[in-house]
């Protein structure tokens, strides 16, 4: 087949995997009504100071090592919101691993489909897959690290709320929780506590800390905190009730997994079963299967199947995802 049609399916493929990403990060950076409304809880009480001189005090992270590079990551639309993720997931790649990741795959697929002549859907749905594999990865990585700092945040805030108590002012006793508390929190507190000693305000550092690790007990805590410096108050208070509020809803979520676990064993059963029954018909009779991609009637039950099978999984994944 001509190589040009391979080299336009590869640039499709790319373009495909782009606007999905761009379509997800616009909606969380602007379309999503929970972060629009965090956004404004957080603003300032007074918008009219020069915050941004405190925010350019934080150190830019680096998009790759190499300097050229660098700077054309930095004009591209959807690079940033990239970067917020892998910080978010605690990993140590840059966006150019992850970008020569995807494209390595994309041609990988595209080299793979040439060489077994491969339909261009078919070269297309690996493409796809593969870049939806690497996604889904980093998503798993974040939401370990989200976990685990969940956990470990309500004993973090009572420990504040003690020591400021016992006498000690709100940066101190950050830092004690910082010391006391088990990574990946400790590590995050700890920059917050970098933060403020440096010269940052305390709501830009805590606002941070809710972007880095973008969840909602961590938010529940920096908006408590942000409310506090506006409107006054019993702070160590305050951290004790959030505190056992996070508490309530981590057992409320445990309550809820455990009710929709069935669910959940479906869904999975469900959408790994037709794949395992093709390969068991395959390694069975494989001339049986094979109509499937060599006849053109198969060829269109497989995209319709494939079709239908994603939209199927896509509606179970959304059943199961219960927010508390």
């Amino acid at each position: 087949m001509d190589m040009r049609y391979w080299i336009f399916l590869g640039l499709v493929s790319l373009c495909m995997v782009a606007l999905v990403w761009g379509l997800y990060g616009l909606w969380r950076q602007v379309l999503d009504p929970r972060q629009r409304a965090l956004v404004q809880r957080l603003r300032p009480a007074h918008p009219s100071l020069p915050t941004e001189q405190s925010l350019q005090l934080r150190q830019h992270r680096l998009l790759s090592t190499t300097p050229a590079l660098e700077r054309w990551l930095r004009r591209l639309p959807g690079v940033l919101p990239l970067d917020q993720f892998l910080l978010q997931t605690g990993l140590s790649w840059r966006v150019a691993h992850v970008l020569t990741l995807a494209v390595a795959w994309v041609l990988l697929s595209v080299a793979v489909g040439g060489r077994l002549a491969w339909p261009g859907v078919l070269t297309l749905a690996l493409a796809v897959l593969g870049e939806l594999a690497l996604v889904a990865y980093l998503q798993h990585r974040r939401s370990q690290r989200m976990a685990l700092i969940g956990l470990a945040l309500p004993d973090a805030l009572d420990l504040i709320a003690r020591s400021m108590q016992a006498g000690h002012a709100f940066t101190s006793a950050l830092h004690l929780a910082a010391k006391d508390s088990p990574p990946p929190l400790s590590q995050e507190l700890r920059t917050v506590f970098e933060e403020i000693n440096f010269g940052v305000g305390t709501a830009q550092a805590l606002q941070a800390l809710s972007a880095r690790v973008a969840s909602d007990d961590v938010r529940y805590f920096v908006v408590a905190v942000v409310i506090q410096s506006e409107t006054g108050g019993n702070l160590a208070d305050i951290l004790k009730n959030t505190a056992n509020l996070i508490r309530e809803r981590q057992k409320i979520a445990g309550v809820v997994r455990v009710l929709s676990a069935e669910g959940r064993i479906s869904a999975l059963v469900l959408s790994l079963l037709p794949f395992a029954l093709a390969v068991f018909m395959a390694v069975l009779n494989p001339g049986f299967i094979s109509k499937l991609w060599t006849e053109p009637l198969g060829l269109q039950l497989v995209y319709f199947s494939l079709t239908l099978m994603a939209i199927g999984m896509l509606w179970m994944w959304k059943l199961i995802q219960i927010r508390v």
